[in-house]
């Protein structure tokens, strides 16, 4: 499971600040990228979904004379999929 560490964010500037133990005179501030928990569990959940339809392919055994059937059957699944992402994506994108 994903660590999340509780942080203050200002809604001014955007700076971070997590709150330590009192310093012993070692730090070094340095640059770092942060995403917010919630794009992380967005990005999870789609990746939990494609990896579901990875499963149903890489593990269906169609019956003999039925691989076309169940290919096409994979394919469709697979671009109803990918068209809910993009709707997805492109809500968070322009949010409303």
């Amino acid at each position: 499971m994903t660590e999340y560490i509780k942080a203050w964010q200002c809604i001014g500037c955007g700076k971070v600040d997590v709150p330590q133990p009192p310093c012993i005179g070692v730090c070094q501030d340095r640059k770092v990228e942060f995403v917010y928990a919630s794009e992380h569990e967005e990005v999870l959940a789609r990746a939990r979904t494609l990896e579901a339809l990875a499963r149903r392919l890489a593990w269906t055994m169609p019956r003999d004379g039925e691989w076309e059937r169940s290919y096409r059957a994979l394919q469709d699944q697979a671009r109803s999929l990918l068209a809910v992402l993009a709707n997805d994506a492109a809500g968070l994108d322009h949010p409303a």
